[in-house]
């Protein structure tokens, strides 16, 4: 018996149609902001202190002065707020270099820059009196400019290759890093400042370091994500980016500008944190593919969220202490940068 055919307007019927990628990259997105909701949450809620959840809430909605009140309003939303405002400056000046540089291996802790703003800070601190995070953050800012343009330099300007440029800023961040610890040996003032900020922590967070780095943060943030798609034109080659109108010198010049701004003000306002500018923006690429629009809107939201978890982490893993989330965040980036590295086709940007 032979079968029935299907009907006409079965067999008519147009293919079924790929899922478009706008729809999974924006899928994505929303997935990746409940992911940083519930961190955020966690973050606020679990410390070195432990406290029943009934008491966080207390903290949050029903202030009424109690030492649990305190830790929760005064020491965990901070922390937490900033933990977000420096993660997404930390992961959108990662995405920005590598798409600037050509370079998967470009970091801002790897080619020396957050090393460049601590260096500047510790000098600020030594030898010119500085005592507040504003004046912290003018003088991050300067280091973090110079150490970036002398990095491309040595690097070989246009002609940079990603392990040149690795090795030139491994070779600044660990002269940086002999000139803070050798400030620190002489000036014991400097030394005591400094101890737990130059291996970046958000233990010291409070709501005026939050409003005054903020305004430098999300300055930062705009400019670079504006830049989204002449940095895609600039993918495809310097001659390619020119026929389709792009603006090479302003664009470069206005992406030294967004990671000066991001780099210093996070640096200035916790310290150098390494390797989550490098970690995040390829892992948006896995999900975005190569689109500087998308991935520099997810770095931007799960950037906070593996500097959130490391803190936690690191508030969890030594109680009733603390490990500072620069090391935890380290301990993470260090394997993973190994692996970058010995890649057999590792992709210029």
């Amino acid at each position: 018996m032979l079968a029935e055919s299907p009907p006409e307007t079965e067999r008519n019927a147009p293919p079924p149609v790929a899922r478009p990628r706008h729809a999974v990259r924006a899928a994505g997105l929303l997935i990746a902001l409940a992911v940083l909701a519930l961190v955020a949450v966690a973050s606020i809620a679990v410390g070195a202190k432990p406290m029943p959840l009934d008491q966080v809430w207390h903290g949050l909605f029903h202030y009424e002065g109690t030492t649990n009140d305190v830790v929760v309003r005064d020491l965990r939303v901070p922390r937490t707020v900033l933990g977000v405002l420096v993660g997404l400056g930390l992961g959108l000046s990662g995405a920005v270099m590598q798409a600037l540089t050509r370079n998967p291996l470009a970091e801002p802790g790897i080619l020396g820059v957050n090393a460049g703003a601590a260096a500047a800070v510790v000098s600020a601190i030594s030898f010119f009196g500085a005592s507040t995070l504003t004046e912290f953050v003018w003088w991050a800012f300067l280091g973090a400019a110079v150490v970036s343009v002398a990095v491309y330099v040595l690097g070989g300007s246009r002609s940079a290759t990603p392990v040149r440029l690795a090795l030139a800023g491994t070779a600044a961040s660990a002269a940086l890093v002999g000139y803070i610890n050798a400030v620190q040996l002489m000036d014991t003032k400097a030394l005591d400042k400094l101890r737990f900020w130059t291996v970046g922590s958000l233990a010291s967070a409070t709501m005026d370091t939050v409003s005054q780095v903020a305004p430098f943060l999300l300055a930062g943030a705009v400019l670079a994500l504006v830049l989204g798609r002449p940095l895609n034109a600039m993918a495809m080659g310097d001659d390619t980016a020119r026929a389709l109108g792009a603006h090479l010198t302003r664009t470069r010049i206005l992406a030294m500008a967004a990671i000066t701004l991001l780099c210093g003000a996070a640096t200035a306002a916790c310290g150098p944190i390494v390797f989550i500018g490098l970690m995040i923006p390829h892992l948006a690429r896995l999900v975005t593919g190569p689109d500087m629009r998308w991935v520099l809107v997810y770095s931007a939201v799960l950037s906070p969220v593996l500097l959130l978890g490391a803190d936690v982490i690191g508030r969890v893993v030594t109680r009733p202490s603390e490990l500072q989330v620069g090391i935890v965040t380290a301990l993470i980036g260090g394997p993973v940068f190994i692996h970058l590295v010995r890649r057999k086709r590792m992709a210029q940007l």
